[in-house]
């Protein structure tokens, strides 16, 4: 994956298995699978965390390696069905914290100019991301504010 602030390549990832069906070890059923995963976004668990909780904690001690074989729904899509979806995805929303933090150091520390850079090239990835999900996940008015990301912060 190129990176895209930065020259240099990035680190490739590694890949998930090439697999359709669910192993036969991981014989959960689907609606323990989907009350699990409201209960943990009931707690305040990101998506991301709620996948790495099931893949290690599991449901009734027994891994669920991947909720979209188990289920067949992916996992926000659980979340949307019980309306438990975050208002905004969360990778926006990651930004949108960065950009804060980075925002209040910068008050306090101006003349920290990587610090500066890094902001710049925070928003720009908001702004990019937000044409992405603009219609579909938020608002087609939505557009990118400190004042309203610091507000979307304090409300979590």
């Amino acid at each position: 994956m190129a990176r895209m602030h930065t020259r240099r390549r990035g680190s490739s990832g590694s890949d998930k298995p090439a697999t359709d069906e669910n192993p036969e070890w991981s014989d959960v059923d689907a609606e323990d699978i989907e009350s699990r995963v409201v209960e943990l976004a009931e707690q305040g668990h990101d998506p991301s965390i709620i996948g790495l909780k099931l893949r290690d904690e599991g449901v009734k001690g027994v891994p669920v390696p991947d909720v979209k074989l188990a289920t067949g729904k992916k996992l926000t899509e659980i979340l949307e069905e019980h309306d438990a979806a975050a208002e905004y995805p969360e990778d926006l929303r990651n930004l949108m914290a960065q950009a804060v933090r980075l925002r209040d150091h910068m008050e306090e520390n101006g003349q920290d100019y990587q610090n500066k850079r890094a902001l710049q090239n925070t928003e720009s990835k908001i702004r990019r991301l937000a044409n992405y999900y603009r219609g579909d996940e938020i608002d087609e008015e939505f557009t990118y504010t400190y004042e309203r990301a610091a507000e979307l912060l304090d409300d979590e």
